[in-house]
């Protein structure tokens, strides 16, 4: 019997079993009223998101803009100045809305602003730049007073930009610099200052002609309900302060764009809304004042955080970047992401339906949802990245964050599929019960059973226990490969003997090729009449009725490999061993029984059965270390079926510690990317082979999560960079954009709920079984995700055998064991503190890091937890003496 794999039929056939007429009309017509419900919820979800907002339109003319006139990659730290066209363009476009603007510095092109803008009829309140750097002050100082002398559209010059707040200057330099210029000028002269600046330094008053004051509700937490007042508010206070001084707002704004603080969002919506709302309040109560500002400047994000870009009414490319009349919108292309939304959600569910004819309604809708969620996930975030502004290291990192948003997403969706499969089928496509007639078809069976420096008394009771089987022909072939010391292997030579004929003993050494080249040694021993070849590891101890129940499958010609489960006895020894059971049961109760519904199962070196003939011919690989594995993928590759049920027939030994845990889970995931790699072509091309669709896609997508915790290495490196730097500059660096964190963090908690769900309904464990298995499992995390990189950058590593029967060891050995990641660990918590500690105004998107951070360290505190339990001394020590 042999799946049909991954079939191609036309989309309207997509929630059509694979028989079309054992579905009734109303199954069809409830899967179809299914999309349309959750595409319509989907949809409306983004249209309650974007509903439209009421403000005023904006004036006709506004009081004035601040102008800085660079564009994409151009820089004023870089001497990266615009043309004269650029800036004659800039003021043409700003002249249909105001008469007047505010410049911040007459540095190289800066200082012909005065003379170009008089051309359009623009008044001008000229910037001198004042900073740290003395000799550059008086240069600005300088030349403004030469611009000003020669320009009649200056109409006042303002020395300084929140020089004070810098704490660039003092007050009394400051003081110095304003007195200069006001003798020297006949214009009104002022320094411009946030307004609690002017509250603080009330002496700057007598040094200048009127007040110009910094209100920005944005930055002082104040949301954008309240903004407005509070404008109105400070500008009051500056009044009351300064009775007799003309009051200027010189900057009032609202960012489009860059991190929440406190109830101050910055978004487009948010911006113009309060802007539109804004300058038609001054504009009633006669203020003066300066939008700022005109122009996106993404320089700005150097100096002043991600959010510093983002100020601008219009954007970098000169469009405006909100509507000036009529409802305001968040997303004002929402109708083409939410189109967008649907049509990759209906490209997900076409894959994830394909071959679902056995899957419940209950089933299909879940897929649906999370196809659904997955698709609107990565539309928004393309969305949210296509509205920074790019330089070659965001584009570097944006190309990085697509390739692994896609990556998450699709190990997500396959992650569903598992869980969907194993929960919501009606009924098993391919099971292989066990075969119990007296008539049915028993071949001879040769029994291979490797073993290296193993305890001679674990080895006897799995021989003991073979020696009980209840099967009328087989042998056993026991191969002892390179163990050097004659008391470790001797014993199981007599054991052997003691036995009788059927059991054959071969020392070996040298020996090469590890346990591949051992099984190869044994197989050209084996005797020329058995047709079935069986291996178990040298500590499984088999129930008598294993062969008899489970090679009569091999009667069909196209059955080469029947597998039974791995199984283990010692659960009850410890507590680490009664997690690293929960952990393991996993697979074989889920995830083999889904793969087999494909014919796409792992093939495992122990309990396992092959035919003699097909052995023989593709050997056992001896370059790969997870040799069984790859044979099974290579049975498949030649058109031929595997068998599986996940009944237990043998019963083995866990690792006893957490180090030879670890080490075990390496072998198997480096095993399986030297898989991957050695079979790239037939798995992701089909080229040269036989395998299915679905034995593809099963092959792949069971070796993706494993891939993805060697990605996750990277992020979680970038993510202490990125941290130190926001604990370093803290007013500088912000929290990364959400985008960077939420596809990791949504794969994570999914994995986490995935177990604790599925534990439960597959396996029929309780809650705390299903939690113990999601620590063993997370404990793991760091080891795969290093067996996977070093899969992929080496070719082949020394083969380790997984020791048992040893006895456990100290606390601080096992801490030892688990040093890497408790330094993670620390390395995280670290960070999360630092963060909390140095953060001056930590808001939403600082603790949505912190805790990122946080479920970003259990799985390293898994492997704590993991290493410490292995420590413990044993609850009770199985004593299992089985006699022939």
């Amino acid at each position: 019997m042999r799946s049909a794999g991954v079939r191609r039929f036309p989309l309207f056939r997509l929630f059509l079993p694979l028989e079309p007429h054992t579905m009734s009309a109303r199954k069809l017509g409830l899967n179809l009223i299914t999309v349309v419900a959750v595409a319509a919820l989907s949809t409306g979800l983004w249209a309650w998101f974007n509903q439209p907002q009421e403000a005023p339109d904006w004036p006709e003319q506004i009081s004035g803009y601040s102008y800085s006139p660079f564009r994409l990659n151009q820089s004023p730290q870089e001497a990266l100045y615009p043309s004269e066209a650029e800036i004659r363009d800039d003021l043409a476009l700003l002249s249909t809305q105001t008469d007047s603007i505010r410049t911040y510095s007459v540095d190289s092109i800066l200082g012909d602003i005065p003379r170009l803008a008089e051309a359009d009829g623009l008044r001008v309140t000229l910037g001198i730049w004042i900073s740290n750097d003395l000799e550059a002050n008086e240069a600005q100082i300088a030349r403004g007073i030469e611009i000003a002398r020669a320009q009649r559209n200056v109409v006042r010059v303002v020395v300084g930009n929140e020089a004070l707040f810098r704490e660039e200057v003092t007050v009394e330099q400051l003081i110095g610099y304003l007195d200069r210029v006001r003798t020297a000028l006949k214009v009104p002269v002022t320094t411009a200052e946030q307004w609690h600046i002017w509250d603080k330094h009330p002496e700057l008053g007598n040094h200048v002609d009127l007040i110009a004051a910094h209100v920005l509700p944005y930055w002082e937490f104040v949301p954008r309900a309240d903004a407005v007042e509070f404008v109105l508010e400070r500008a009051r206070d500056m009044k009351r302060l300064f009775p007799k001084k003309p009051l200027l707002l010189a900057e009032v704004g609202w960012p489009s764009n860059g991190r929440t603080r406190g109830d101050a969002e910055a978004d487009q919506a948010e911006q113009a809304i309060y802007l539109r709302t804004l300058v038609n309040t001054l504009n009633r109560n006669g203020y003066d004042y300066f939008v700022i500002e005109a122009f996106d400047q993404p320089w700005k994000a150097g100096e002043e955080g991600a959010v510093g870009a983002y100020w601008g009414v219009y954007n970098a490319e000169r469009q405006p970047k909100f509507p000036f009349q009529g409802p305001v919108v968040e997303i004002p292309q929402w109708h083409l992401l939410a189109s967008a939304s649907v049509v990759l959600a209906m490209l997900a569910l076409t894959l994830l339906l394909i071959d679902s004819s056995a899957l419940r309604q209950r089933g299909r809708t879940f897929l649906t949802i999370v196809a659904f969620l997955v698709a609107t996930m990565l539309v928004w975030i393309a969305y949210d990245y296509s509205q920074q502004y790019s330089d070659w290291f965001t584009i570097t990192v944006g190309v990085l964050l697509a390739l692994g948003a896609i990556g998450v997403m699709i190990v997500l969706l396959t992650e569903a599929h598992e869980l969907a499969e194993a929960v919501w089928k009606r009924q098993r496509v391919r099971p292989f019960l066990p075969i119990t007639a007296d008539s049915a078809y028993r071949p001879k069976v040769s029994v291979h059973v490797p073993c290296y420096n193993e305890p001679p008394e674990m080895v006897k009771q799995t021989l003991n226990a073979l020696a009980r089987l209840d099967y009328p022909d087989f042998e056993v072939l026991v191969i002892d490969n390179n163990t050097k010391d004659p008391a470790v292997w001797q014993p199981i030579e007599a054991h052997c003997a003691l036995l009788g004929p059927r059991f054959r003993f071969f020392h070996v050494a040298p020996l090469a090729g590890f346990k591949g080249g051992a099984l190869n040694y044994a197989l050209d021993r084996t005797a020329p009449d058995a047709e079935v070849i069986a291996v178990i590891d040298s500590d499984y101890c088999v129930e008598p009725d294993w062969l008899k129940h489970m090679v009569p499958h091999f009667a069909d010609p196209k059955i080469a490999v029947v597998q039974s489960p791995q199984d283990y006895r010692d659960d009850h020894e410890s507590l680490f061993k009664k997690l690293c059971y929960a952990e393991y049961k996993g697979f074989f109760h889920i995830g083999m029984v889904t793969r087999n519904e494909r014919d796409a199962i792992i093939q495992h070196g122990t309990m396992t059965m092959t035919r003699a003939a097909v052995l023989r011919e593709l050997k056992w690989a001896e370059w790969c270390i997870t040799e069984d594995a790859e044979l099974g993928l290579r049975v498949f590759e030649k058109g031929l079926s595997a068998a599986y049920f996940e009944q237990s027939y043998g019963k083995g030994l866990m690792p006893d510690t957490f180090i030879d845990f670890k080490k075990q889970r390496f072998r198997w995931a480096y095993g399986a990317i030297q898989i991957m790699k050695g079979h790239l072509r037939s798995l992701l091309l089909g080229k040269g082979t036989d395998l299915s669709s679905g034995q593809r896609y099963h092959f792949v997508a069971g070796w993706l999560p494993w891939i993805a915790d060697g990605m996750n290495i990277f992020f979680t490196v970038g993510a202490l960079m990125w941290s130190a730097a926001m604990i370093i500059v803290p007013n500088r660096v912000d929290p990364p954009l959400l985008i960077f964190a939420i596809p990791p963090l949504a794969l994570f908690l999914f994995k986490l709920g995935k177990i604790l769900f599925l534990y439960r309904r597959a396996v029929g464990v309780n809650l705390r079984d299903a939690t113990a298995a999601a620590v063993a499992g997370l404990a793991l995390s760091h080891t795969i995700a290093k067996a996977v990189l070093f899969g992929f950058v080496t070719r082949s590593i020394p083969f380790f055998r997984t020791p048992k029967m040893r006895s456990n060891h100290g606390l601080f050995k096992a801490l030892a064991e688990a040093r890497e990641e408790v330094f993670i660990m620390l390395l995280l918590w670290g960070a999360a503190l630092g963060i909390t500690l140095t953060q001056p105004h930590p808001g939403l998107d600082v603790a949505f890091w912190v805790g990122m951070l946080l479920v970003q360290s259990l799985p390293y505190l898994a492997a704590l937890v993991m290493a410490l339990l292995s420590s413990l001394p044993p609850e009770q020590k199985q004593e299992e003496e089985v006699t022939a």
